[in-house]
């Protein structure tokens, strides 16, 4: 969708960012010790996200792994946030409250069973689409390790997700990958 907006426009908006201290990880969780290693065989940490995982491409979610659960870890939540979307908060790509923490793993494009809803207001991946001109968007792929499954009754927003993990995070860890359009 934003890849319809015109470049000038793009690069009029260049200076508007949310900015990375405004993530969950960043922000509401910014006391949480770090442990998880969040990866992915499609990219490295800083580096580009391939094309087909975007909106200028197939659009499916890449694929994930994690190491480095604490014990007593019951749960795992992924969330995806744009912290350069020129928005006063992070877009929201994913939310996915209730993975298995033993399967290590999450395969191109999967995103777990339940998953919440993203910006859109739709439940599932919503591919990185920054405007053009806008510059490079970091996309910030978020785990956290939680002492209990959480017991939502519907498809949470972020501000619901965030409120249903307070006091139930052990670790976190991240995995930052960066989209821009020429």
């Amino acid at each position: 969708m934003l890849e319809k907006l015109p470049h000038a426009v793009g690069e009029a908006l260049s200076g508007l960012r949310a900015g990375l201290e405004k993530t969950a990880y960043h922000a509401t969780f910014a006391a949480v010790p770090e442990g998880i290693a969040l990866t992915s065989p499609a990219f490295a940490d800083g580096q580009a996200i391939p094309a087909r995982f975007t909106a200028d491409g197939a659009g499916s979610a890449p694929p994930l792994a994690w190491a480095g659960l604490p014990e007593g870890t019951r749960s795992l939540v992924l969330l995806v946030e744009d912290a350069d979307s020129p928005t006063p908060e992070p877009l929201v790509h994913l939310i996915a409250p209730d993975l298995d923490p033993a399967a290590g793993r999450l395969t191109e494009g999967a995103t777990g069973a339940e998953t919440g809803r993203n910006s859109f207001l739709k439940q599932g991946w919503l591919p990185p689409d920054p405007p053009c001109g806008h510059g490079p968007h970091r996309y910030v792929f978020q785990a956290y390790a939680l002492s209990v499954a959480l017991a939502l009754t519907e498809a949470p927003g972020r501000g619901a997700l965030i409120d249903a993990m307070a006091g139930r995070v052990l670790t976190k860890g991240c995995l930052t990958g960066t989209y821009a359009r020429p």
